[in-house]
């Protein structure tokens, strides 16, 4: 684990892959904001203290979760200055999620299995937002790095229908930032597994 200071008031955690199987940890399991991960937290939180010597007793804390394309889990921690009538020791976890976030012309997300994709696309065709498999213009499913990315383009759906369809997914893969970026990379360096209208594909060969 590494823990850097990046000012005064905010570090950077970073967690790699024997990290996180130390810890018994994943992106999802985290972001859930549970007492385990609650508990997880104050201990790296301790562990700040005593490498850089940042304090968190009588702040709130903001955090912010990322889990990169090569599989390491960052957390950016930022103290926010209390008000006078704040009580001491009373902290409070404000978590900013990025796990839902989707763009509506371009959106990358990364499923660790095939049969984390597998069962995404069952549990979509079997919910109240399969209609949003209709909405998607394009998605081809790549696979790089021993890892399956799904690429969504032109999506044509309502917002209400984007925030069921990007909290079902989220339970099962992650979402990459600069997914333009990443997309480029994938169609260069990625293998196609299904060409297109991969979600449907997926239910119907291989639900």
């Amino acid at each position: 684990m590494k823990i850097e200071k990046i000012t005064e008031n905010k570090i950077r955690i970073t967690l790699n892959l024997d990290d996180l199987k130390e810890k018994n940890i994943d992106f999802h399991s985290f972001m859930s904001n549970s007492i385990e991960a609650q508990d997880i937290f104050f201990d790296m939180l301790k562990e700040a203290e005593e490498k850089v010597g940042f304090k968190t007793d009588d702040y709130k804390i903001l955090l912010e979760a990322l889990a990169t394309p090569d599989g390491k889990f960052v957390l950016n921690v930022t103290r926010i200055i209390p008000d006078a009538d704040v009580l001491k020791n009373n902290r409070k976890i404000l978590v900013k999620r990025k796990s839902t976030k989707i763009d509506k012309k371009l959106a990358v997300y990364k499923f660790n299995t095939f049969d984390d994709f597998c069962s995404f696309a069952t549990l979509l065709h079997n919910s109240k937002c399969s209609l949003i498999v209709k909405k998607i213009k394009k998605s081809i499913l790549y696979l790089y790095n021993n890892s399956y990315y799904l690429v969504l383009n032109n999506i044509l759906a309502d917002l209400s229908l984007l925030k069921s369809f990007c909290s079902l997914i989220a339970e099962f893969s992650t979402y990459i930032s600069n997914s333009d970026l990443f997309e480029k990379k994938l169609s260069e360096y990625g293998k196609i597994v299904i060409k297109n209208n991969s979600i449907e594909t997926c239910c119907k060969y291989f639900k």
